[in-house]
């Protein structure tokens, strides 16, 4: 989105700092009295048909009511009917492609509200439509292959589908609930068929299949009568206060739906209780009308990623070394400080000592989210001698070294960070991830004690062990749904390149070859105009976003001194993995402009990223100018590998990337003449 293909060096910093004062000011007024971010999660077919799929189960077995949830039912179904896709199908959120899990959970949910709630759903020609999008995807055998031996996401889908009568039970796969039985210490050996944060599904799902479909194997149909009850005692203790697992809609959904099929004797405390706490989070958990909800009638994939985004507003505000912290009054600090676990986690087992996503209680900590909190503390910091100075510190280091302590007990064997537990590895979302390992590696930094020094070693050893042959990494939990595999690579290479470029400083001779090829992959990969990612379906929701009435009025006067905008609309790349590969590159140079004895390669590479970073800039600055930088992509994988998309991601990211170029400007290292490995 580069103005006339160039971007001239003298007009850079103005263009910088006119798009970053946009941007900066309203991702400041995003805040809560509190100081802190909540953000806005994607409204999500997905999430809207399991619920209305648990609902209409709940009403069926007498757990619910009909007429106190007939209106949840008729909007959630409302809205579905306006998610179609012109091919039929149904993605994840408004904006994410057809997709055969999400197509056939709304059918599901489509037939079981006919059937519960004599309403039709969905229209007839829809569900026509819809059929023939599933045949052509190719059915359940499509189905099965999406997720291949991992059965988190795959029997849940299933299970609805039977539930519906639109699949027989013995299609579905029965699942081992028995195995929830054995101290929560030793779910890691036990080989089990889901990821670690499934156990709820495994528990629930697993029990239902059994009661339609009893193993044949007579010591085991034994051994799971035996143990029935007390595995739902497991799922009970695992409910948060919310009600919502993970809160998440989806988890919660396909636990409630499956769990009131079961006999009422078995269900008699425990089981009644997480039944009903489930439909007290599904009723808090949806957007309503009420709500003036721009997608009224839904659920979104998850309640919130609060923490997250609170910390990962401050590292981008900080960015800009002149930014002035007077601005984040009140602080958020002690908000996030209480964010962080103190107790034994009841989900994963988990120590104390992470944070989660959220400050809601179905949060999980994770290996993501503690990092990222233990950075914007070291950023928030109070002025050495100010008041409160000295109680927060103590508060901050107490809080930050227990996070260390915390992902030092998540390390796994091959020297990787692993999401929620230790050692389970054997399905996707369990394995050790490029992204979060180098996210820990520049929180330890930050805050070193005795174990961080083989914490580092073997990291930085995995993530180079982990780096593909074209310069690249791939993270875990985000994605590009216009990729054939549906990876991301601009955003792990982004990430992963910030962690070992501070890491630079340790071991400099090991880390120079891979840091040159990753920053070579990303210069290689921009595109003519000026960004980075995205792809057609980028292009389409930016065009369907510019037609919009609240942003068609940008058009018009969007016509600034950087030039016309029309070229905005033809660009297939996305604001927020652009702003990852300008933040990524601008991390390099910042880093690079005092190092000495360069070789031919840097100095071609220096002066290509300096371009690159121009045309970048411009690319964002006509974004914002369009008003698309309020245009979230589908970038986002949830748990099972769930798009969504989050309000404040084209914010955070594009001020930490202004932000960061606005650094090099004051450096004085982007001009005509700032290359510090010019050659004479």
């Amino acid at each position: 989105m580069s103005d006339h293909g160039t971007h001239p060096w003298q007009e850079l910093r103005p263009s910088c700092e006119r798009t970053l004062e946009i941007v900066r000011t309203e991702l400041l007024s995003q805040r809560t009295d509190r100081g802190h971010w909540r953000g806005e999660l994607s409204s999500s077919a997905l999430s809207t048909a399991t619920a209305i799929s648990a609902i209409c189960q709940c009403v069926k077995f007498g757990k619910a009511e009909v007429d106190p949830w007939w209106p949840y039912v008729n909007s959630g179904i409302q809205y579905l009917a306006s998610q179609q896709n012109s091919d039929g199908g149904f993605g994840d959120t408004n904006r994410s492609r057809s997709n055969i899990a999400t197509s056939y959970l709304v059918l599901s949910a489509s037939t079981l509200a006919r059937r519960t709630f004599k309403q039709d759903a969905i229209s007839a020609n829809q569900i026509q439509h819809l059929s023939d999008y599933l045949n052509q995807a190719g059915g359940i055998t499509a189905l099965r292959k999406r997720y291949g031996k991992d059965h988190t996401f795959v029997v849940p889908i299933l299970a609805n589908m039977a539930l519906a009568d639109l699949v027989d039970w013995s299609e579905v796969m029965p699942l081992p609930f028995e195995l929830a039985a054995v101290p929560q210490s030793w779910y890691r050996f036990m080989s089990m068929p889901v990821v670690s944060y499934a156990v709820p599904a495994l528990v629930a799902i697993g029990q239902a299949i059994e009661n339609q479909q009893p193993t044949w194997i007579v010591p085991l149909r034994l051994t799971r009568r035996l143990v029935a009850r007390r595995t739902l005692t497991v799922l009970r203790k695992m409910q948060p206060d919310s009600g919502g697992y993970l809160e998440a809609t989806p988890l919660t959904s396909f636990v409630l739906m499956c769990l009131v099929t079961l006999p009422r004797e078995r269900l008699q405390g425990p089981g009644e209780e997480v039944i009903q706490n489930g439909l007290e989070f599904l009723k808090t958990s949806f957007r309503g009308e009420t709500n003036n909800h721009q997608h009224g009638g839904s659920w979104p994939i998850d309640t919130d990623l609060a923490t997250w985004v609170t910390s990962l507003s401050i590292e981008a505000l900080a960015a800009d070394p002149q930014f002035d912290s007077g601005l984040l009054k009140p602080s958020p600090l002690e908000w996030l400080l209480s964010c962080q676990h103190q107790e034994r986690h009841p989900f994963t087992g988990a120590s104390p000592g992470g944070w989660g996503w959220t400050d809601w209680s179905g949060a999980v900590p994770d290996a993501d989210d503690t990092p990222a909190a233990m950075i914007a503390c070291d950023f928030l910091k109070p002025e050495p001698g100010s008041k409160p100075g000295k109680h927060l510190d103590a508060n901050i280091e107490h809080a930050t070294s227990s996070g260390v302590r915390w992902l030092a007990s998540l390390q796994n064997r091959d020297g990787g960070i692993p999401t929620f537990c230790r050692g389970w590895g054997k399905l996707p979302f369990d394995r050790s991830s490029t992204d979060l390992t180098a996210h820990m590696l520049r929180a330890i930094r930050l805050h070193p004690i005795d174990q961080t020094a083989k914490m580092q070693s073997r990291g930085i050893k995995f993530l180079l062990k982990e780096q593909n042959q074209n310069g690249s990494w791939l993270p875990l939990w985000f994605g590009n749904q216009d990729d054939s595999l549906e990876e991301n690579a601009i955003y792990g290479t982004s990430r992963v390149l910030a962690g070992l470029i501070e890491m630079r400083d340790v071991e400099s001779t090991k880390l120079e070859p891979s840091v040159s090829r990753g920053v070579q992959y990303l210069l290689d990969q921009q595109k003519p105009d000026g960004g980075w990612g995205g792809g057609p379906t980028t292009f389409d929701f930016y065009k369907a976003a510019s037609e919009n009435g609240n942003l068609c009025g940008l058009l018009s006067k969007a016509t600034t001194s950087d030039g016309p905008p029309s070229e905005a609309l033809a660009s297939c790349s996305s604001i927020e993995e652009t702003a990852l590969a300008v933040d990524a590159i601008a991390r390099w140079l910042l880093q690079d402009s005092g190092r000495q004895d360069p070789i031919d390669r840097q100095v071609c590479q220096h002066d290509e990223a300096m371009t690159a970073i121009i045309s970048g800039v411009g690319f964002l600055a006509g974004a914002v100018r369009l008003g698309l930088h309020h245009v979230a992509s589908p970038i986002g994988f949830y748990f099972a590998k769930l798009w969504y998309h989050e309000k404040l991601y084209p914010l955070i990211f594009t001020t930490a990337a202004l932000g960061r170029v606005k650094a090099l400007c004051d450096a004085g290292l982007l001009t005509e003449q700032s290359n510090p490995y010019t050659l004479n």
